[in-house]
């Protein structure tokens, strides 16, 4: 077997493999004396069929399955020679020329990159600090309040805030559009749920009054028919209603778990709750800086093979996410530049974990298990059955290592502590 390798564009190999055509020959002939001994056709004996017969009328396909197993085999030893780490399923291209007694073919196939990380000095990452303040809670107790608001009718003019019952109709071109009306309807004003304009050309208005809106679609807009038209809704508003939170007493806290009504208790289940939370995204954000620098620092060739696998989980997990619709068409562009991160962090760290010999803290893998099992009912059931099913503690194992890969870079460069309210952390859209 002769083996020549050549480098294609980024990690792309192309390996010619020249297959002995003398071993192959003989495998064939060897395997048709073997199928001569029970081959039947008709007009001969079980056994008795001339080999000429056979020859001309079973040799090619025999030869064919000779191939693909060599090809099999031979493919995987050139590997070993040539030491490669292929990525995916190889292409494979036969080169057969039975009048040249050549048998062959080209592998073409991607490589596991090979690479260096880079230094970490002089490197710096943000790290996130923060408290829990009495105000944090106050708010929190405001927004589970507000979750739970119910809505009364009032006889005055609606404002912002208000909740409003309105039939209205839409015309574009003069013409009804299919969803442009409704009745018994109900918006709060001041949500941005309808188009621009639609919830201000209410405000001040009281029940039994109609208003005329002429505003203009958006560009874009979901019905790319109605992207940028002017539209006219004629409202009419039924009823305004405006909210009523409900009090902090025991008819209150016992929604959410306290059932003797113990009000102190409540406020500290959701601090208790609010302080693992912080605590998880102070975690999690420490890691994200982490992350963005290895990212940063580490260009690397990324195998095309694997970001197309991690472009079809991410699409799959997005079906899920949107109640399983398994034919929904995604364009892999919106998931590219994730997976490819993805991919390349996951490199970064395999990198890491092996050149600093790390393994799984059992301590920590321990934490992350019994965390993930103590919101059932029965957490040791749940720790237990993590215990026993290696796929599912591998994933453990993994968030171990990621830790422990987060405080070693930390150790190596330098950290700013960076502080930041709770809101700021839990609340995305109120970064500044």
């Amino acid at each position: 077997m002769q083996v020549s390798v050549e480098a294609g564009e980024g990690l792309e190999r192309r390996m010619k493999i020249d297959l002995p055509f003398e071993q192959i020959e003989g495998e064939v002939e060897k395997r048709l004396q073997q199928f001569a001994r029970t081959a039947r056709l008709p007009g001969f004996r079980p056994g008795k069929v001339p080999m000429k017969v056979l020859r001309k009328r079973f040799a090619d396909q025999i030869q064919q399955e000779v191939f693909g197993e060599l090809v099999q085999s031979s493919f995987m030893d050139a590997l070993k020679q040539e030491d490669l780490r292929p990525v995916g399923m190889p292409s494979i291209e036969p080169d057969i020329d039975l009048e040249g007694q050549n048998f062959g073919f080209t592998a073409i196939f991607e490589v596991m990159p090979e690479f260096e990380l880079a230094s970490l000095d002089g490197k710096t990452v943000k790290r996130p600090v923060s408290e829990l303040t009495d105000a944090d809670l106050d708010a929190m107790i405001e927004r589970l309040r507000e979750q739970r608001k119910t809505w009364v009718a009032v006889d005055r003019a609606c404002q912002s805030g208000d909740q409003l019952t309105i039939s209205f109709s839409g015309n574009v071109d003069g013409e009804p559009f299919e969803g442009g009306s409704s009745s018994d309807f109900k918006i709060e004003l001041g949500t941005s749920r309808m188009i621009p304009g639609f919830e201000d050309g209410l405000v001040g208005a009281s029940a039994g009054e109609q208003r005329t809106l002429d505003l203009t679609f958006p560009d874009p807009y979901q019905a790319e028919h109605l992207a940028g038209k002017p539209v006219r809704f004629e409202v009419t508003v039924d009823e305004v209603a405006e909210s009523r939170l409900p009090e902090v007493d025991a008819e209150f806290v016992a929604m959410f778990g306290v059932e003797d009504g113990d009000i102190e208790r409540f406020r500290s289940d959701v601090r208790a709750n609010m302080e693992r939370e912080l605590k998880q995204r102070l975690t999690a954000r420490t890691k994200e800086g982490v992350m963005d620098l290895l990212f940063d620092a580490n260009s690397i060739d990324v195998p095309k093979a694997l970001i197309e696998s991690e472009v079809k989980a991410m699409a799959d997990q997005m079906r899920q996410a949107l109640g399983g619709a398994g034919n929904m068409e995604l364009p892999p562009q919106l998931f590219e530049a994730g997976a490819h991160r993805r991919v390349a962090l996951g490199l970064i760290l395999g990198k890491l974990v092996n050149d600093r010999g790390l393994t799984a803290d059992p301590d920590r893998v321990r934490e992350a298990v019994e965390q993930a099992a103590s919101t059932y009912e029965q957490p040791q059931a749940v720790v237990d059955y993590y215990y026993g099913n290696k796929e599912l503690l591998s994933s453990f194992e993994s968030l171990a290592l990621e830790g422990q890969v987060v405080d070693l870079v930390l150790e190596e460069v330098t950290v700013e502590d960076e502080p930041l309210s709770f809101e700021e952390l839990t609340n995305p859209s109120s970064d500044a």
